[in-house]
C-alpha cells in the first residue's frame, strides 16, 4: 500500500522492559496456535477418552460426534491462527525486528497468551460486518457529537484536531477520518497497536481473514453452529474506504496517525499542550486508576474551549486488583501492566503511578467541574443498552447502559 493509514509513534527497543513487554506481546501471536490447539482441543480431548466406554461411544455417534466437531474446531483455531501470524509478521516490519537475533527472543506468560486471544476476539467487534451493531451503539453517538459540536462541511473538517485516548484496534479512529476530520490514536497495548495495525496497513483486501470469535468457548451455545460462527474481517478495506469518502480537503494519509504509549505521559507534553480541539473516548475512562490524571492529561492537550465527548460505562479495571506501580514482581522485575501486555507503563508513571479509586457516574462529572470543564451535554446515548463482544446467539447475554457526555475546556 502506498499510503499507510496510521503511523505508529514509538521506539520500544531502546529501553530494555520495554522491549520485554513489546517481545513477549509479539511472539504470543506467533505462539496462538500452538497455545489454542493445547488448551482447546488437546486438553478437552483427553477429558473425553477418559469417559466410561458406553458413554464414549455414545458421545462419539451422531448426532453429537464429538471427535469430529473438535476437528472442526481445530481448523477454526488454524483460520484464527493464520490472522496472528500475520499479524505476527506485520510487527517484525512495523518494529524491524529480527527474529532470528537471541537477543529478541523472550518468553510469554499466560496473560500474554490471553490479550493475544482477546485481541483478535476483539477484531469481531471493530472490523466485522457482523460487530456494526455494536459499533454502531458505541461510536455513531461520539461521530454524531462531533458533526454537532464542530459544525462545518466534510471538506472542510480537515481543521478540526480530534485526538482519540484507548483507540484499540482503530476503528473509531477510522470512523472519525472518514468523516473528515484530522484523527490522531492512542494506544498503550502493543497487542492492540499491532492488530491495528496490520489491519489499517497492510490487509489487502476486505474480509481477507475468516475468524471464528466464539470458537475457543463451549458454554452457553444453543448449537454447534452457533459456535462455529465465521465472521471475514476487514468489513471494509480502511484504504479503500477512505479514498472513496473522499470529501476532505486534505487527503486521508495525511490526516490519520496512530501513537502507541501511555497516555498520560505521552500527552502531558509540552508539545501536545492545547493542540486538539476535541478528545473522544469510548470505553476508556473507567480503564483509569487514577481518573484524575485522565482528566488532567485531556485538558493539557485540549484548546481553550476544547471539547471531550465521552462515551461508555464505569467498569473499572483495576477494582479488584492492584495498580500497576503496586504490583508484586516476579522474577525478572516486570510489574503487572507488563504481565498485561501494555506497553510504555512504567512504576510510578503514567497509569503507573500508585493509587486508584472509583466513582460513580455523577461523582466523575462533578470532579470534571471542579477540575475545569463545563457540562454541556450529559445523558444516556441514543443507543441505549450495548454489549461489547457480546455473540448475539449466545444463551448468555450482558449489555452496558453506557454514559454519554459532552465537556468544555474552560
Amino acid at each position: 500500500m502506498a499510503d499507510d493509514a496510521a503511523t505508529t509513534e514509538v521506539d520500544p527497543l531502546s529501553d530494555p522492559r520495554e522491549q520485554r513487554v513489546l517481545l513477549a506481546a509479539l511472539n504470543s501471536f506467533r505462539q496462538y496456535r500452538q497455545a489454542a490447539h493445547y488448551n482447546i482441543t488437546h486438553l478437552r480431548r483427553q477429558s473425553f477418552y477418559s469417559l466410561p466406554a458406553q458413554h464414549l461411544d455414545l458421545l462419539c455417534e451422531e448426532p453429537f460426534d464429538i471427535p469430529s466437531f473438535l476437528r472442526q474446531v481445530d481448523a477454526a483455531i488454524d483460520s484464527n491462527a493464520d490472522l496472528a501470524e500475520a499479524i505476527y509478521n506485520n510487527a517484525l516490519q512495523m518494529f524491524d525486528i529480527d527474529p532470528t537475533d537471541p537477543s529478541n527472543s523472550t518468553s510469554t506468560t499466560p496473560g500474554d497468551m490471553d490479550k493475544a486471544q482477546s485481541t483478535l476476539k476483539q477484531l469481531y467487534r471493530d472490523w466485522s460486518s457482523e460487530g456494526q451493531a455494536e459499533r454502531t451503539a458505541s461510536y455513531t453517538p461520539v461521530l454524531e457529537a462531533l458533526e454537532t459540536y464542530l459544525p462545518a462541511t466534510p471538506p472542510q473538517r480537515h481543521q478540526y484536531q480530534i485526538l482519540v485516548p484507548g483507540a484499540g484496534l482503530g476503528r473509531l479512529l477510522f470512523d472519525i477520518v472518514g468523516a473528515g476530520y484530522t484523527a490522531s490514536g492512542n494506544e498503550i497495548s502493543y497487542h492492540q497497536t499491532m492488530a491495528s495495525a496490520y489491519i489499517l496497513n497492510a490487509c489487502q483486501r476486505a474480509g481477507q481473514h475468516g475468524l471464528f470469535p466464539w470458537v475457543q468457548g463451549f458454554s452457553n451455545h444453543f448449537s454447534r453452529e452457533d459456535q462455529l460462527q465465521k465472521v471475514k474481517v476487514p468489513d471494509v478495506l480502511p484504504a479503500e474506504a477512505l479514498h472513496a469518502a473522499g470529501e476532505s480537503e486534505v487527503h486521508w494519509s495525511q490526516r490519520m496517525s496512530m501513537a502507541s504509549g501511555d497516555f498520560c505521559v505521552v500527552y502531558r507534553e509540552a508539545d501536545y499542550e492545547d493542540v486538539y480541539d476535541a478528545v473522544t473516548t469510548c470505553f476508556f475512562i473507567d480503564t483509569a486508576p487514577n481518573l484524575i490524571h485522565y482528566i488532567e492529561t485531556v485538558k493539557h492537550c485540549l484548546k481553550p474551549g476544547g471539547l471531550w465527548i465521552n462515551h461508555g460505562p464505569l467498569q473499572w479495571h483495576f477494582e479488584s486488583t492492584q495498580t500497576p506501580a503496586e504490583a508484586a514482581k516476579d522474577e525478572d522485575g516486570a510489574s503487572l501492566a507488563e504481565e498485561k501486555g501494555l506497553g510504555s507503563t512504567k512504576a510510578n508513571e503514567g497509569i503507573g503511578e500508585p493509587g486508584s479509586f472509583e466513582l460513580t457516574d455523577v461523582e466523575v462529572r462533578q470532579l470534571l467541574v471542579r477540575l475545569g470543564f463545563e457540562v454541556v451535554m450529559r445523558g444516556v446515548a441514543p443507543g441505549g443498552r450495548t454489549g461489547y463482544i457480546q455473540n448475539p446467539q449466545s444463551m448468555l447475554q450482558t449489555a452496558y447502559r453506557p454514559s454519554f457526555w459532552v465537556a468544555k475546556k474552560l
